[in-house]
């Protein structure tokens, strides 16, 4: 791996506030938080992609009327052991992103491998408005559910930007990624990707069910600020 030369194991001190669990009888070490971690993922997914049927119908139409291309898109990320999967979204930008992304590279906000603009051109009027409400993101209980993802773990990065870890971040692909972790509460993309690993190695070191319940209790008011979703 090559090395993003920043202190990834420095402590982050942004916008979390309190409630970081130790661990205990259901820390990430034992069976029994893996055993209540996997049936919470089984049973929240389904329930949310029973009862989002017609949200899934309703952003369907409109993305397909808002521009030309597939409903969904699907991206190559990296899970635990290194594992790739298909990360699946609601599609929110044009469909020839990816070749536009190239010559825009000089105008990324971003530092390191990741690519992130305020007001990007490649983003669809839909888009905008689902990558403000996360709805973007709701297929990806599909991922849950087959184990992909779970429901609180580090966020999933591409190949591109795992090539970019320094050795003391390898400990992030030993955990199952997540739908949302404490990046997703303390500022998403206002924050650096130094302060998203530092996020993603806090929680694997702290890890249990109080952690995971934690975040998804404040996940819940921090998507509906929008705060950091572009």
């Amino acid at each position: 791996m090559s090395i993003y030369r920043t202190n990834f194991d420095a402590a982050y001190t942004g916008p979390l506030g309190t409630g970081v669990a130790r661990r205990g009888s259901l820390s990430g070490d034992s069976p029994a938080y893996r055993f209540v971690k996997r049936t919470l993922d089984i049973t929240v997914s389904s329930v949310a992609l029973a009862l989002l049927a017609p949200v899934f119908a309703a952003i369907a139409v409109a993305v397909a009327i808002d521009s030309r291309g597939s409903i969904f898109y699907s991206q190559v990320r990296v899970g635990k052991g290194g594992r790739a999967f298909a990360f699946h979204k609601f599609r929110s930008m044009v469909v020839d992103a990816d070749r536009i992304k190239a010559e825009l590279e000089g105008e990324n906000e971003a530092a390191g491998p990741i690519f992130k603009m305020k007001s990007d051109p490649r983003v669809t009027r839909v888009g905008r408005f689902l990558r403000r409400t996360s709805l973007d993101e709701i297929p990806q209980f599909w991922n849950v559910l087959r184990g992909d993802l779970s429901l609180v773990g580090p966020r999933p990065h591409l190949p591109s930007e795992v090539a970019e870890y320094p050795d003391s971040a390898e400990s992030r692909l030993s955990v199952v990624p997540g739908l949302v972790c404490y990046r997703e509460v303390g500022g998403r993309s206002n924050l650096t990707f130094e302060q998203w690993i530092a996020l993603d190695l806090e929680y694997v070191r702290n890890r249990s069910l109080r952690t995971d319940l934690s975040i998804l209790m404040r996940a819940v008011p921090a998507i509906l600020r929008g705060e950091g979703a572009y």
